[in-house]
């Protein structure tokens, strides 16, 4: 594929979010593809980092093999985390404003590396959750699923209503595997689309930090939603909005509007 120069020369004197609106705007399939920065405003602390949960909770209640063999005790951090801490946040506009940006079309999916919820609770469509999500819980034994909100969590481990066996949330712990049809879709649009808008994500986490890769390979302008510099700004990112989310949507939107 030949690869396109993003944003043109004639573009060089715009300012940043007027170069980014533009390349939106001539996009034929623009995706969004966000991290843990999105999620932050809406006050879910990030994992990693100053204040990140790891600071606080050993991850390793988050390994698959010690989740196999310490339910109960595995159980009652993530309760804590994730469904006391995480139970009441709601979307931020951010993440209402991709659920605007698809229904005008401007863009055509969101992939999230997230697992709360936030983008579908915002209302949009088509969101590929490659770490799994929150709402849903998944039998070790059987592998049915339910929605979280059909499980009492009051007794721990939560048991699978058909078969007995024990319930996780249906999200990737250390040492599983990315889940389809997640991961296909998501490399998918990377192969497919021309234009990438990150959010809040700090390529740090394999193998979610591949994709912004594969899309510019294929040939894909990269836009790129950062309070700070990630591991992307430097190596595929073509334009760089140094803000929050909130802040840096809410001007891209004025733009696109112009």
């Amino acid at each position: 594929m030949t690869m396109t120069i993003c944003p043109p020369e004639a573009d060089r004197d715009l300012s940043m979010y007027a170069r980014a609106a533009k390349m939106i705007k001539g996009a034929k399939r623009c995706v969004a593809f966000t991290g843990a920065g999105i999620s932050v405003e809406s006050g879910i602390p990030p994992f990693r980092g100053e204040n990140g949960l790891w600071n606080k909770y050993d991850p390793k209640s988050f390994d698959i093999q010690y989740f196999r063999q310490n339910p109960r005790q595995s159980w009652e951090i993530i309760r804590e985390i994730f469904y006391e801490v995480f139970g009441q946040v709601q979307p931020n506009f951010a993440h209402y404003t991709l659920a605007q940006m698809e229904i005008k079309k401007l863009i055509k999916a969101v992939i999230t590396q997230n697992v709360d919820n936030l983008h579908t609770l915002a209302g949009s469509k088509t969101v590929h959750e490659f770490h799994g999500s929150l709402k849903r819980l998944v039998c070790l034994g059987c592998r049915h699923k339910y929605k979280v909100s059909k499980i009492d969590l009051d007794t721990l481990p939560p048991a699978c209503p058909d078969c007995g066996n024990i319930l996780k949330p249906d999200v990737i712990f250390f040492g599983e595997a990315i889940p389809e049809p997640a991961r296909t879709h998501s490399f998918g649009e990377a192969s497919r689309a021309d234009c990438f808008i990150l959010i809040g994500t700090t390529g740090t986490v394999a193998p979610a930090n591949t994709i912004p890769g594969a899309a510019k390979s294929n040939g894909a302008c990269i836009i790129e939603i950062n309070p700070f510099p990630s591991e992307y700004t430097r190596s595929v990112t073509d334009v760089f909005l140094q803000d929050k989310a909130s802040v840096a949507m809410e001007k891209l939107v004025e733009e696109i509007n112009r």
